[in-house]
């Protein structure tokens, strides 16, 4: 009796908002319906009551919450006992004929409706089909005389019944499956039936079942464990990932959610939130002492490492962004979307080997509630109704990123948020070839023309690699020279440069999106950089009216120091166009730049594969007076070969006519009017990023490719160059590349 009682305030339920909501809490049936039939009847016994939700969360240590497709089914299970309940003709002894057998045959029926039914319907459903069976066998051995009763017992009590049954959809599921079905298997539910579940310490819920489909890729990160699947008869990929916070026991959940309760009463200031690393170390810190006394308030064990893993846990989702921190960790995810309205689709990813994927994470409003404050108060930027756009920089401990919140009044929905993850370490030219994104005499060329300070502009659409590829040509300036960089939303590797002894000072100006008045504007910013020394001058993104002071620095800085930026433009007159007609530079103005490099995203013949590559790169000339291409002012260099898949020398670059590598060869004394000696000189420098990725790939060594290598392998290249000049009066390209391998493979060995 007390154990029904018990059992009964356990199984509370209320509806709210549609939603019916029961208290598991002490359940010793567990928690989700598809893995126990008690939990499994009591949720359909609320049904029977509240026949008109739209869906159902189980609560717990976590909530197990069940959509509106999966909930339909459970009502039609809970209508159709109400139907045959109701029907006294199907349940009641009165309307039958007496018979022998019909208090044994009625007392079947109400055991398999008002009991078999809540718990197992398509157990109950099974065994109908099998009385049906045993009826109709019995059919032809009886007399005569009791021939009726069958018959009335089958045609007017089991078939009906099995009619109402046939008529829901998990029964039309489970068809397929009955034969040979053993009745309390669970297996079935576990197939139709996947809750979202949200452990209560967090706001994201999450689907525990993978789908169904091939898995095709598996690995870890850390503890998280990431499973990619291929949906039969979907393009898109599906991104299966386990954190450990997924894979806790109910002690440890329990302690989370206490300890959150506690540490949310703490909520962090605002002069606290701009030092992340410091916040993390304190909530951290917290966290560890008060895990602990938690745990030996509840009599508890917890081991040094279980304690340090809740702990983190812990920081993430009180100090830190949860749920996307994980989704960080992943090197090889580029982009995240999280769309409007929240908890209405799941999490999306753009994964470096698997291009656009759907995960088993879905946000929650309180999610988006958590993140805006986080956002805002990193950014020191507002978000709010009168400020819907807000763009950030995130540093995590597992990536860095950049992130653009909209939301009411731009986003009829809600917030909704994407996030470009940026690498951990900076891009290199060598990690850019191993990928194929460039080529060798590409990295030769521009480390060429980086080096005789000339003035670039990296162009293409959104997600081609422009700002990646001018962080990696930031580290083809030599560290003796100071470096400017001037963007509105930060994401140039300045943190690693500086790391690896680069003098860089960088600047943020006002964003042209969200417009925030305390701000500088990028024009008077750009102005103030160049008020502030003699340095390389590295402008993020070229999107307004600083167009006009960048070209004033391009002028400033040619023939000195590199200037370079990037700028949205699938070609160089539409660079051009841009830069003239939209952001009003004059068109003589213009001329200030030297190159431009043309990045794109192609597409595979199937449409269902992206792969990014430098597609051009093109010099402008000086003699045009309006209009580049009438005038011939755009000439390429390079263009890529897309059946050869290669970015490949025009004629114009082979046979010494590019007018900038020659005004660089007229101002070095032993280059003036020897182009071979300049060609010499790039092929030099490309056949030694060239041998740096043969020597990663056959050694295995990736971090062969990575920034410190490229920057100490760059500065020993101009060291052996100004020896062996020094000793022979003039640089020896075959001398410098033996001496410069010969200490590469050296270095090489003692990584």
């Amino acid at each position: 009796m007390f154990l029904s009682i018990y059992l009964f305030m356990v199984f509370e339920g209320e509806v709210r908002n549609g939603i019916l909501y029961i208290n598991c809490l002490g359940s010793i049936y567990g928690v989700s319906l598809e893995d126990s039939e008690e939990v499994f009847a009591r949720v359909i016994d609320h049904l029977i009551k509240n026949p008109r939700v739209t869906g159902i969360v189980l609560t717990e240590t976590r909530e197990y919450e069940y959509d509106s497709q999966q909930t339909k089914m459970l009502i039609e299970i809970a209508n159709a006992i109400t139907t045959i309940v109701r029907d006294k003709k199907l349940t009641s002894i009165k309307n039958f004929p007496k018979y022998s057998l019909t208090p044994h045959w009625f007392s079947w029926v109400n055991t398999l409706v008002t009991i078999q039914l809540r718990k197992d319907p398509i157990g109950a459903y099974v065994a109908l089909l099998r009385e049906i069976r045993h009826i109709r066998v019995r059919l032809k051995k009886v007399k005569d005389s009791e021939k009726k009763y069958y018959e009335e017992y089958l045609k007017k009590v089991l078939i009906p019944i099995k009619e109402i049954l046939e008529k829901c959809t998990l029964i039309q599921l489970a068809k397929p499956f009955v034969i040979g079905y053993h009745i309390g298997d669970r297996s079935l539910y576990r197939e139709f039936f996947h809750p979202s579940i949200r452990p209560n310490f967090m706001y994201t819920k999450y689907l525990a079942q993978p789908p169904q489909g091939e898995a095709i890729e598996r690995y870890e990160i850390g503890e998280v464990e990431v499973e990619i699947f291929k949906i039969p008869e979907k393009s898109r990929y599906f991104y299966f990932v386990i954190p450990p916070e997924f894979k806790l026991s109910e002690d440890e959940y329990m302690l989370l959610d206490a300890a959150r309760r506690i540490l949310e009463e703490r909520r962090p200031k605002e002069f606290e939130m701009k030092d992340q690393k410091k916040m993390r170390e304190v909530f951290y810190n917290i966290g560890i002492e008060l895990l602990r006394d938690l745990a030996e308030e509840s009599n508890i064990t917890l081991e040094k490492n279980q304690l340090e893993k809740l702990a983190s846990i812990l920081t993430r989702y009180t100090a830190g962004l949860g749920i996307i921190e994980i989704l960080l960790s992943d090197e090889k995810i580029q982009d995240i979307y999280i769309n409007s309205p929240l908890g209405a689709s799941p999490i999306f990813i753009f994964h470096q080997d698997f291009e656009e994927c759907e995960t088993n994470l879905i946000s929650t409003p309180l999610d988006g509630e958590r993140w805006a404050t986080r956002f805002r108060l990193i950014s020191g930027r507002p978000f709010d109704e009168a400020n819907p756009v807000l763009d950030a920089e995130l540093e995590l401990p597992n990536g860095r990123a950049r992130v653009a919140c909209i939301r009411e009044r731009l986003a009829p929905d809600g917030m909704a948020l994407a996030i470009r993850r940026h690498r951990d370490k900076p891009w290199t030219y060598p990690l850019f070839i191993d990928n194929r994104y460039i080529d060798p005499l590409f990295a030769g060329l521009m480390s060429f023309v980086i080096d005789y300070g000339r003035s670039f502009l990296i162009a293409g659409g959104r997600g081609s690699g422009k700002t990646s590829l001018l962080g990696a040509s930031m580290l083809e300036i030599l560290p003796r020279y100071r470096i400017i960089t001037l963007e509105d939303t930060l994401e140039l590797p300045v943190g690693a440069l500086r790391e690896i002894g680069y003098n860089v000072e960088r600047l943020k100006s006002r964003s042209v999106i969200t417009n925030v008045e305390t701000e500088l504007p990028a024009e008077e910013a750009l102005r103030t950089a160049l008020r502030l020394g003699d340095s390389c001058l590295i402008v993020g993104e070229v999107r307004s009216t600083e167009a006009r002071a960048l070209y004033e620095a391009m002028r400033i800085g040619a023939m000195a120091n590199v200037v370079a930026g990037t700028i949205h433009g699938e070609s160089a007159y539409g660079v051009f166009d841009r830069v003239v007609n939209d952001l009003g530079v004059p068109p003589t103005s213009f001329k200030a730049t030297d190159l431009i490099i043309i990045c794109n995203r192609l597409r595979s013949a199937d449409g269902l594969h992206m792969y990014r590559r430098v597609v051009e790169v093109v010099e402008v000339r000086k003699h045009w007076k309006q209009d580049p291409v009438e005038e011939g002012g755009f000439v390429t260099l390079m263009k890529y070969s897309s059946k050869e898949d290669k970015l490949k020398p025009t004629p114009t670059l082979l046979n010494g006519e590019s007018w900038v590598l020659n005004q660089i060869a007229e101002r070095v004394r032993e280059w003036a009017g020897n182009w071979s000696a300049v060609w010499e000189n790039i092929v030099l420098r490309s056949k030694i990023v060239e041998h740096i990725v043969s020597v990663a790939r056959t050694s295995g060594k990736r971090e062969l490719l990575e920034s410190k290598t490229r920057v100490k392998s760059n500065e020993m290249f101009h060291i052996i160059s100004e020896r062996i000049k020094s000793e022979t009066g003039a640089i020896d390209t075959k001398r410098v590349f033996e001496e410069w391998k010969k200490w590469f493979n050296s270095y090489a060995e003692r990584i």
